[in-house]
């Protein structure tokens, strides 16, 4: 437990029938950077429960906060989407990761590629004053299967635009691209095939990827990884990560556990 500090659940909301997100407290002592993932967890009899769970939270707020799939025979996440506010959290005191600012090359655009809870480590960046020095436009694009399960990430978008300090940045440099691939919707299509024909690009009124100018964070199904990092190299994009700053890096998801 030495590595483990015990936090309290501040708020839990469910935006579907599998999806929900919660903020806890968060000790003065934990530190953490944008985009990185730590241990969460409940107590049990034996030993704690444990798994990999992304920070969609800024390092520079006094609260902690995840966004989880329900997974209902889930060892942790089935009992996860039980909690309510007072309940006591595990959190992990050694946060890591690959999603980092400084494992790309400075660009002008930031793609930031998500599907499901993917979507957890990319909030955390877009609410960094960080992302918005180091470049021009912050595309923030989420795949998910139906227009609910785009209603976490929008209530972020809104939040970040109506903040009192980043809603000037979020407001004229932050692109939301939210899509599905299983209802009508505004943008309908997988994440890849809409890159591949050009027609996310067009929507958002931005050139095709060009490896000069554009960086790219992937975080979501171990298929669109997969895609996304061969559309890339084929682009003459190249992954890099810890020592290697280059032009994309990745990450899967996490709490699908």
């Amino acid at each position: 437990m030495s590595n483990l500090n015990t936090e309290t659940v501040l708020e839990v909301r469910h935006w579907t029938d599998r999806l929900f997100s919660f903020t806890a407290t968060r000790d003065p002592a934990f530190r953490f950077k944008s985009g990185q993932f730590t241990m969460i967890g409940l107590p049990a009899e034996e030993r704690p429960l444990l798994r990999a769970y992304s920070l969609a939270c800024a390092p520079h707020e006094d609260q902690l906060e995840f966004f989880s799939i329900k997974v209902p025979d889930g060892p942790l996440t089935s009992r996860l989407q039980m909690l309510k506010p007072g309940d006591p959290i595990l959190v992990g005191r050694r946060p890591t990761g690959t999603l980092l600012l400084d494992n790309l090359k400075p660009g002008k655009r930031l793609y930031l590629l998500a599907t499901g809870t993917g979507l957890a480590p990319f909030v955390s960046i877009a609410k960094d004053p960080e992302a918005y020095e180091r470049f021009e436009h912050i595309i923030l694009v989420h795949g998910c299967r139906e227009v609910a399960e785009l209603a976490y990430g929008e209530d972020v978008v809104a939040a970040l635009k109506a903040h009192d300090f980043l809603g000037e940045y979020a407001s004229t440099q932050l692109l939301h691209y939210p899509t599905v691939t299983r209802e009508p919707f505004r943008n309908r299509g997988r994440v890849t095939d809409l890159m591949e024909s050009g027609q996310l690009f067009a929507d958002l009124g931005l050139p095709d990827l060009d490896p000069a100018f554009d960086r790219v964070m992937l975080c979501g199904s171990p298929q669109m990884i997969a895609d996304t990092r061969d559309l890339l190299e084929r682009r003459a994009f190249a992954e890099g990560a810890g020592h290697r700053p280059e032009t994309f890096v990745v990450e899967k998801a996490f709490a699908e556990r």
